[in-house]
């Protein structure tokens, strides 16, 4: 073996570059290889640049080849000095409104000098490594600043597809508009309408035949449609014009007001360095929901992407082209289309320079109307609805609207600036806005907290203190994070005074109890929703006063009830202790009829499969809130009887003759419906009202097991009205048939599916299926129980397992870790198979209006996993991480 060898193969800055253990060493002149991925990517890539760089050039007022060159360069330099491998830069729409404000200020050579000084101003903020400062800008600032240059480009481009000339501003072109509706040109109309309409409709085509459409671009699509329907018809438009490179213009020297370049210098550097850095965020979010690329490309370094921006604006800005920035159309694309590393961006990028020299004949038969109809819809797309109902969401709308209107009116650096006073302002508003109420209710004086309670809520809070009359019972309700010293104090002096008079004061909180901390430090959140706090001095961390229901109260002693929060399911955790010994004869003593089975540690919470073929009987676990402790005769308790038992001496804990009416189980169910009255219900009550007028439109069927375990709501991230759920025991879904088929099931997929049209349907299973450990443990004979009947349609699973091993699912990642894992996603494939049975289902997928998508989820170690390849003879489920919200 090579001397060199081990040195190679431990040299860390060479990580990105693995060879085979018995390939030879690395020499001198290396051979550049690029994957089969890698260019069907690019390909797909420069489709799409190709045209919109065109009409990104023709929407600046720049020479068209200035596009092309940005794109090239984009591709090249940012592809092999960037650290973002898969993200595509070049002309971006975002920069568009802020070159032509330069080109019309200053004219195109002093544009492109500026463009290369923000090139120079990107390497130094890169060098002094503050490239994730700028993910502190709030989104409805970024969100806002994208939607005015959308509408600004919008409306200028408005007046290139009517068949007339766009002027420098929104409101000039706004003043224009009316004028030019008055003189039509009817065939730029007819061009423009034709590439909007292929740009609408052609993502949109159903059917295998659209899906084998959609892999050739829109943008290319309609660009060359609208070119051959003006050639054929010969109509008379005015068209792409590229000159000799020859006499391209490059950069000069700068030329104009100081302040007035140092803020275009400033503006074209804020604007790409966001929106790259953005850009790299929103790519690792892709990659990392596609479990094959996660593996095989790593994440963004924020400060390389700036540094290769940079160096990629000054390229670009010298050699006469637009600035550059990451663009996310074609980072999308190029993800989609398969990438799995910088090559692609690279060769995207040779593409483009191989275009421009070769394609120029037929790059001027296209029509600029067709061209300023895509920008104008890529301008139109800008204005994201979804951006939109997420700052409404998060109550920043004030800040995105006046940044949008600060861009369209004024400028972009203009626009940016208000947005972030305006975002700055409401952060203070909602700091210093404190709501504090007081009333009498009861016998008690309430006086009511909302919001932060700082210094400048003082003189309200002590207000509303004083009218709480001396020696009178006070309850002052905290509903807040934040207390700072100066109401820290107030509220002490208040309280040693009223208590020194002969009142009472407790403090609580409404969602839940609120423990006043050191001063200027988060208040802590007791888990017990009806908590109150203990009334002595704050001199010290106040901790929550039990009630005798409530866990760790004298009368529990040793519980600690945990209720359900967003990651902890409600549990008694009780410290172990020496079981007492069962009366001899009972089960679990040598005497009984278990053989010596141990007793159960009741510290120790017990999980039971919750779809175990042959459950083993169990104790009932003690309520919430009320647990069950064992007494010793002659204590507490008396008789060494259990309050978790019938005739424990609550009077209301009677047996009828179907069971309990009003043991713990119910106490524990009464206090969950009183958690969500209390705490929930007010936050969901405007939605499932709106729900209750509307109807229920889910998005999708999700089909699982009936296991405790799976929450669908939370491994799904979903609320009300998004999933229609079937759960059942092992996630079956039989044929169907009148034999072997069964009507509650078929009929919830008909009804999700031709009824409430949902667009997928997910069969999700899961680790530690006691359906599966039945169905493998399952002998012939015996007698047919519900159970058994229900499982038999489990059994072409079994048969789908003893086939061929080479054919089993399988984990994208590691193996399955025992035969019960293997049935259990075996058993997800098989359940698919079962599912395209269905006359609806398969109605559905011939139409392309339903997806089928398979879900297995590890309980143990909280992971999801989705069947990314799922033919007859291979299955694998890839593992789920960081999830993609949008492109």
């Amino acid at each position: 073996m090579s001397a060199c060898a081990p040195a190679r193969a431990t040299d860390s800055t060479r990580s990105e570059r693995h060879h085979q253990p018995h390939s030879p060493p690395s020499g001198p002149h290396r051979r550049f290889r690029v994957a089969g991925a890698d260019v069907s990517a690019s390909i797909a890539v420069f489709l799409i640049a190709l045209p919109l760089s065109l009409g990104i050039a023709l929407a600046t007022g720049a020479p068209l080849q200035a596009g092309l060159v940005a794109a090239a360069v984009g591709g090249i330099v940012v592809g092999r000095l960037g650290g973002s491998p898969l993200q595509v830069s070049g002309p971006a729409a975002g920069l568009t409104v802020v070159t032509a404000d330069l080109i019309h200020r200053y004219g195109w050579r002093t544009t492109c000098a500026v463009t290369v000084l923000a090139g120079l101003a990107q390497l130094g903020l890169a060098c002094l490594r503050v490239a994730r400062t700028a993910l502190a800008v709030s989104p409805a600032i970024v969100h806002g600043m994208l939607a005015g240059i959308g509408v600004t480009i919008a409306v200028a481009q408005l007046h290139i597809v009517l068949g007339g000339t766009p002027q420098s501003s929104v409101p000039d072109n706004l003043a224009a508009l009316p004028a030019q509706l008055a003189r039509l040109d009817p065939a730029a109309m007819a061009v423009s309408a034709l590439t909007l309409a292929l740009l609408l409709l052609w993502p949109r085509i159903p059917g295998r035949a659209g899906r084998l459409l959609r892999t050739v671009p829109a943008a290319l699509v309609a660009v060359a449609c609208a070119t051959a329907t003006a050639s054929l018809c010969g109509l008379a438009l005015p068209r792409v014009d590229l000159p000799s490179w020859g006499s391209h213009a490059l950069a000069g020297m700068p030329e104009g007001p100081v302040p007035g370049l140092v803020a275009a210098v400033l503006t074209i550097t804020l604007v790409c360095s966001v929106q790259s850095l953005l850009g790299a965020v929103a790519v690792d979010k892709l990659v990392a929901s596609r479990p094959g690329l996660a593996g095989r490309v790593g994440r963004s370094d924020l400060d390389r992407e700036l540094l290769g921006q940079g160096a990629a604006n000054m390229v670009s800005g010298a050699l006469g082209g637009l600035p550059v920035a990451g663009v996310a159309v074609r980072s999308t694309a190029n993800v989609n289309a398969g990438a799995v590393s910088r090559n692609s961006t690279t060769l995207h990028g040779v593409l483009v320079v191989a275009a421009a020299l070769l394609m120029v004949p037929v790059l001027e038969f296209i029509p600029l109307a067709s061209l300023a109809a895509l920008v104008m819809a890529v301008g139109i797309q800008m204005v994201s609805l979804h951006h939109i109902r997420a700052v409404t969401r998060h109550r920043e709308v004030l800040v995105y609207v006046v940044t949008t209107l600060g861009v369209v009116f004024l400028n972009v650096l203009q626009g940016v600036a208000l947005g972030i006073a305006v975002a700055v302002a409401v952060a203070l508003h909602r700091l210093a806005r404190t709501r504090i109420t007081h009333e009498e209710k009861e016998g008690a004086h309430h006086v009511r907290v909302r919001g932060a309670l700082t210094f400048l809520a003082v003189p309200r809070l002590s207000r509303a203190l004083h009218l709480v009359p001396a020696g009178a019972r006070a309850v002052v309700e905290l509903d807040g994070s934040f207390m700072d010293h100066a109401a820290y104090e107030s509220l002490q002096d208040w309280r040693n005074t009223h208590t020194a008079q002969g009142g009472t004061v407790e403090l609580t909180g409404r969602r839940a109890g609120v423990t006043i901390a050191e001063p200027g430090i988060p208040s802590r959140l007791s888990g017990d929703p009806g908590a109150t706090m203990v009334t002595g001095p704050l001199d010290g961390p106040v901790g929550p006063v039990d009630s005798p229901d409530s866990p760790g109260s004298p009368d529990s002693p040793g519980c600690r009830c945990r209720p359900w929060t967003p990651w902890r399911n409600h549990q008694c955790h009780r410290p172990p202790t020496p079981p007492t010994p069962p009366p001899t004869g009972e089960p679990g003593t040598p005497g009984g009829g278990t053989g010596g089975a141990p007793a159960e540690d009741p510290g120790t919470p017990v999980e039971h499969p919750a779809t175990s073929a042959e459950p083993a009987p169990s104790r009932e676990p003690a309520a919430y809130g009320q647990p069950a402790a064992s007494r010793e005769p002659g204590g507490p308790g008396e008789s060494g009887r259990s309050d978790d038992l019938p005739g424990s001496g609550d009077p209301d804990d009677v047996a009828g003759p179907g069971g309990r009416l009003n043991g713990p189980s119910r106490r524990q169910l009464a206090r969950g419906i009183s958690a969500f009255q209390a705490n929930t219900a007010p936050l969901v009550r405007g939605e499932l009202a709106r729900l209750a007028r509307e109807g229920q439109r889910p998005s999708q069927l999700f089909l699982t097991c009936a296991d405790s375990r799976l929450v669908t709501s939370m491994i799904t991230s979903s609320g009300p009205g998004d999933l229609f759920v079937v759960r059942n025991v092992g996630n079956l879904v039989p044929l169907p048939g009148e034999e072997s088929g069964d009507d509650s099931v078929a009929a919830a997929i008909e009804y999700a599916v031709d009824v409430l049209k949902v667009r997928s349907v997910t069969v999700c299973g899961h680790s530690g299926c006691g359906a599966m450990q039945a169905l493998l443990g399952s002998e012939p004979g015996g007698a047919p129980t519900p159970l058994k009947r229900w499982l038999r349609h489990g059994r072409p699973s079994i048969e789908r397992m003893a086939e061929d091993s080479r054919s089993w699912p399988r984990l994208a990642d590691r193996a399955p870790a025992d035969a019960v894992e293997q049935l259990c996603l075996t058993n997800v494939v098989q359940q698919l198979r079962h599912l395209r049975a269905h006359e609806s289902v398969a109605r559905a997928l011939r139409a392309g209006a339903l997806e089928l998508h398979g879900m297995y989820f590890h309980v143990g170690e909280a992971q999801a996993y989705l069947l990314t390849a799922a033919d007859e003879r291979s299955a694998v489920f890839g593992r789920v991480g960081t999830a993609e919200v949008s492109a």
